[in-house]
């Protein structure tokens, strides 16, 4: 066996999220994407880009999302301090939460595990969140939530009728 395929049977399957709402956003959103593959997270799929009022204020400039389905061998604590550090290259600044950002990367699910200590896994508010759950589906149409249970398609018709029509696929 070589050291390749014993890296590849470390790697872990991780679902990312990615928004930008301030400046260039299909920019900062793909520069986001080659500096995660310039710190040896492979992008193994992509969806297709989603717009969203912002939240909690949708008087806030709009977003642009996308989740990402990566393979890392970083434990979740590592990727989370590879994520911050783009965040910060891209120009995110500690500000109060919910602002206007240039990037904002999160881990949205981390090969199904489940933790509650330095990092919330999977995502605390991931299944309520329309710019989440409609690209995630886009890519997997059979993940089913890590705690709930509950497949992404349950999910989706969870959402207000209000949160389905309020995105767009652009």
């Amino acid at each position: 066996m070589t050291k390749q395929d014993t890296l590849e049977n470390q790697a872990k399957s991780v679902y990312l999220g990615i928004g930008s709402n301030l400046g260039n956003k299909v920019n900062n959103i793909e520069k986001a994407k080659f500096l995660l593959s310039q710190k040896d997270i492979r992008i193994l799929q992509s969806s297709s880009f989603y717009e969203s009022l912002s939240w909690p204020n949708p008087k806030k400039p709009k977003f642009l999302n996308i989740v990402l389905r990566v393979r890392t061998v970083y434990e979740p604590i590592e990727l989370l301090k590879k994520c911050k550090e783009i965040e910060k290259k891209l120009g995110r600044k500690k500000k109060a939460k919910n602002l206007p950002r240039e990037c904002d990367i999160d881990i949205l699910d981390y090969n199904k595990k489940k933790m509650e200590k330095d990092i919330i896994l999977p995502h605390p508010r991931m299944h309520t969140r329309n710019f989440v759950i409609i690209p995630l589906f886009e890519l997997n149409k059979e993940w089913i939530h890590p705690i709930s249970k509950l497949n992404i398609k349950k999910l989706i018709l969870s959402l207000s009728n209000r949160d389905i029509r309020s995105i767009k696929q652009i």
